[in-house]
């Protein structure tokens, strides 16, 4: 593998909207499967605040669309299309969340798309900001299918 370049994708999503089945979507397939991206930092931290604190947020990176919308099932560990998982604990640290960089899976490479997922304490339209660094990879073909078919391969929870 060589890197070929540095990314950043940074926005916003809300509980709402990752809830009724629509996770911020972060478009990256651009057409070959000899390019792949891994996601090296990822942070969030909350749009709302109201005195000195914001709400306790947390969020997660995923592969495919995976329809989780169970706060019991929300973080898996367990799922390969889960690679990034952090948290803000906007009721301590002034919801600012700038701290801690997220929990990362190190053995994952994005050939496809990849989604944002969101919950938070306060009402679930309060929308969190997002900021991930990603490295952009060449490889090899058979690499791609490798990766395309781990993603596929695990199963539903």
């Amino acid at each position: 593998m060589k890197m070929i370049g540095t990314y950043t994708a940074k926005g916003i999503v809300s509980e709402a909207d990752t809830t009724s089945g629509e996770p911020q979507l972060i478009q990256l397939f651009d057409g070959r499967f000899d390019t792949a991206y891994k996601v090296i930092e990822f942070r969030i931290w909350s749009s709302n605040y109201s005195g000195s604190s914001g709400p306790d947020c947390v969020a997660k990176l995923s592969k495919n669309p995976d329809g989780v919308t169970a706060d019991v099932n929300f973080m898996r560990a367990d799922d390969n299309n889960q690679i990034a998982w952090a948290a803000s604990a906007g009721s301590t640290d002034g919801g600012l969340g700038f701290g801690e960089n997220g929990i990362i899976d190190p053995d994952h490479l994005i050939i496809e798309d990849m989604y944002v997922y969101a919950r938070t304490a306060a009402a679930s339209s309060t929308a969190l900001n997002y900021l991930i660094v990603m490295e952009k990879y060449d490889i090899t073909e058979w690499e791609g299918a490798l990766t395309m078919a781990r993603d596929r391969a695990q199963g539903d929870i």
